[in-house]
């Protein structure tokens, strides 16, 4: 059971296989970088089952060796959220085939497979165009009609655990994102990396997750989830796991990211050099230097935002940007909505949503609201830490009321009869009607998928979304519909806001951008940059512009204007 990395592919990781890579909050494992090199030009027609492929993905594409990829999101996730043109040629051209899911319907999938059942209900992808995907239905039953979902089943998952008892059982903390189910869900079982190998894991097991009798191999690779990190619990507590926690290598990912977008040669060299170089995990672990590793065991400690904060002052002299407009705007419109609906939880897009969000919540908690932030990844009434622009922030995993993964936030909690939510996300695309498109443009470029958008938009009690006003961005009718539009109520731009009209199913413009020229000017001007021929309110109300303090809570958490410009 217990056997290199090599081995442990070699043996357990076959051509034709179906091939789950747990994430949780992780994002990788030094199993995936072996699988990529291991089945490198060789026609492997694996199919990859694996959550979020973020930039690091492109190393099964560039080996050749998938046949087809199930998965909730193919983008990248650093420094900002963005289409990757690996996964949008490759898509394009059918090289790879690509099976689109939201993360909640993906875990709920796995789950059936856990289970031993031929279908589990969803209340999400009804109205989207994953709805036609086969593995799902709505069907009428005598309880009314339901949405279901076909099992997913692989032939072995991969994980990254924190832990390992020489019996093989499998620890690790929370948050979980799409949780364990592939590891119970796998026909044959699971091949793990693991921190560390104790004798007996009993004194914490309530963070064991996968029973011995599942695991297939076992291997001991200290920093194993690089460039992700690994959550070992509240640190110093009693309850925290034998190891120790690193934070994300974020200048990592974003080398990926850049290498992604060199020519072949150049990407099969980065690529050489991280990967197929390396015969074992020592030797990647020397690449990434003593110094290198340290700092990520810095970057897991809760108070080492400080650390970013000293080395990146806030900059509040610089013009206000179009980006910081819009998320001002949406984090006062969130505020209101938040009052009036009572809402007891926001859960956030990634990106500039996220950021105005965070200060919109914020904004209603002066107020008196009692509302949280929620996150997909399983983070329930959570706290932005300065600094850091990244909603899965190592860093705020400590001081979050609850951790637990996708089925309880989006399946639970949101949607669920106990909890008023609002969502505030971003879209490539939206249209007259409020449906959102993040995935792709018919006869276009791949975008990047649902990830949660789908499930939030679906089962948040109303959405307010945040983009620019863009006749490229606000069409007439989006081509792919990653998440319907009945919810959608607020469209906040960086020019004005538009409502839902309650007399009709169109979203109208409600309030435009203030300034000297007369309204009726700027209000045309607004018009003209939408995408449709679009409504004007009666009384159309002039949007003040944003007041310092909402710019210096956005630029508080994004220094660097990834999301907000420069």
């Amino acid at each position: 059971m217990f056997v290199s990395l090599t081995e442990a592919v070699e043996r357990h990781v076959r051509p034709g296989d179906t091939v789950n890579l747990i994430m949780g909050h992780s994002r990788w494992t030094a199993l995936g970088r072996e699988v990529a090199r291991q089945h490198w030009h060789r026609d492997s027609g694996l199919t990859l089952v694996m959550a979020s492929l973020s930039s690091l993905g492109a190393l099964f594409f560039r080996a050749g060796c998938l046949a087809k990829v199930v998965t909730a999101y193919s983008g990248d996730s650093f420094p900002t959220y963005t289409p990757n043109p690996v996964y949008q040629r490759a898509y394009a051209s059918g090289e790879v085939e690509v099976e689109h899911w939201s993360f909640l319907t993906f875990q709920q999938r796995l789950r059936a497979a856990a289970q031993g059942l031929p279908a589990v209900v969803t209340g999400s992808l009804a109205g989207s165009s994953m709805a036609d995907n086969a593995a799902f239905a709505q069907v009428a039953s005598p309880f009314g009609e339901v949405g279901l979902l076909a099992p997913l089943v692989p032939d072995v998952a991969l994980v990254h655990a924190a832990v390992a008892d020489t019996q093989g059982n499998l620890a690790m903390a929370a948050p979980l994102l799409e949780g364990v189910d592939g590891a119970f869900a796998a026909r044959r079982g699971v091949v793990a990396t693991v921190e560390r190998i104790v004798d007996d894991l009993r004194p914490w097991s309530d963070q064991v997750r996968i029973p011995a009798h599942r695991v297939l191999a076992v291997v001991e690779a200290p920093f194993g989830a690089h460039p992700g990190g690994l959550y070992a619990g509240t640190p110093g507590s009693a309850g925290a796991l034998p190891v120790t926690a690193y934070g994300e290598d974020i200048p990592f990912w974003i080398e990926a990211r850049d290498a992604t977008r060199l020519d072949p040669s150049g990407l099969d060299d980065w690529i050489r050099t991280w990967c197929l170089d390396l015969t074992s995990h020592d030797d990647y672990l020397e690449r990434l230097g003593r110094g290198r590793l340290d700092g990520l065991v810095r970057r897991a400690d809760p108070d080492s935002w400080h650390d970013d904060d000293a080395a990146m002052p806030v900059d509040l002299d610089r013009p206000v940007t179009s980006a910081e407009r819009a998320a001002a705007w949406a984090a006062d419109a969130l505020a209101d909505r938040i009052e009036v609906v009572g809402a007891d939880a926001v859960l956030a897009g990634a990106g500039l949503a996220n950021l105005a969000a965070w200060v919109g919540v914020a904004r209603a908690r002066e107020r008196g609201a009692a509302v949280v932030l929620t996150a997909e990844l399983g983070m329930w009434d959570y706290t932005p830490t300065p600094a850091d622009p990244f909603i899965f922030n190592f860093r705020a995993f400590p001081g979050t009321a609850m951790l637990s993964d996708a089925a309880a936030v989006l399946g639970t909690l949101l949607g669920g009869p106990g909890t008023r939510s609002i969502a505030c996300v971003g879209a490539a695309q939206a249209d007259r009607h409020g449906n959102l498109n993040s995935t792709t443009i018919p006869h276009g470029p791949f975008l990047v998928g649902s990830g949660g958008a789908n499930d939030v938009v679906s089962r948040a009690d109303e959405t307010v979304v945040v983009t620019s006003m863009d006749p490229r961005r606000l069409v007439d009718r989006v081509g792919y519909v990653t998440c319907p539009g009945d919810r959608v109520m607020t469209v906040v731009t960086d020019l004005g806001i538009l409502r839902r009209d309650p007399a009709g199913a169109d979203l109208v413009l409600t309030e435009v951008v203030g300034g000297e020229t007369p309204q009726r000017d700027r209000v045309r001007d607004v018009v003209a940059r939408c995408g449709w021929d679009l409504d004007v309110a009666r009384d159309v109300t002039d949007l003040s512009p944003p007041d310092a303090a909402a710019i210096a809570a956005l630029r508080n958490h994004d220094r660097q204007g990834w999301f907000l410009g420069t």
